[in-house]
């Protein structure tokens, strides 16, 4: 059974990420977990840019409560990559972004994966409604 193929041209918006030294491992190449750190980097990137997101005073955060990556090429620093990012679903209080790795100027992913954020009031740790700002900004990456 073949991977399906994730091509540059599926998402709507792309976010740069410079890998680091550190971010390499013992083989040589961006260890599995940094990934999550790239997608989760991409994505608050986008959130206060376009949805004034106040990740330090606001009264709703983003908390990430499922996550999966699969993996089809390696990247390695010095690599220059390009987070792609859409929005697979949007409900009430969460969203599940669809994101893809790909090396600067390449059309076909080296790994995708998604992420769910649901929506919560900071003191209350309980879920809350996506305020307009941040749904207005989800809405225009909705996958076609």
């Amino acid at each position: 059974m073949s991977q399906p193929q994730h091509l540059r041209g599926d998402y709507r918006h792309f976010q740069p990420i410079t890998t680091r030294w550190h971010d390499n491992d013992i083989y040589g190449h961006v260890n599995n977990v940094t990934y999550y750190s790239y997608f989760d980097s991409a994505v608050n990137a986008y959130l206060i840019a376009e949805g004034g997101l106040d990740i330090h005073g606001g009264e709703v955060v983003g908390f990430v409560v499922s996550s999966s990556c699969d993996y089809f090429a390696s990247i390695a620093f010095p690599d220059a990559i390009e987070v792609g990012l859409r929005v697979g679903k949007l409900g009430n209080s969460s969203v599940q972004y669809e994101l893809a790795i790909f090396r600067a100027g390449e059309e076909q992913a080296c790994a995708a994966g998604r992420f769910v954020h649901v929506f919560v009031d900071r003191a209350s740790n309980r879920p809350v409604s996506i305020p307009k700002p941040l749904r207005s900004a989800l809405e225009r990456l909705l996958a076609a």
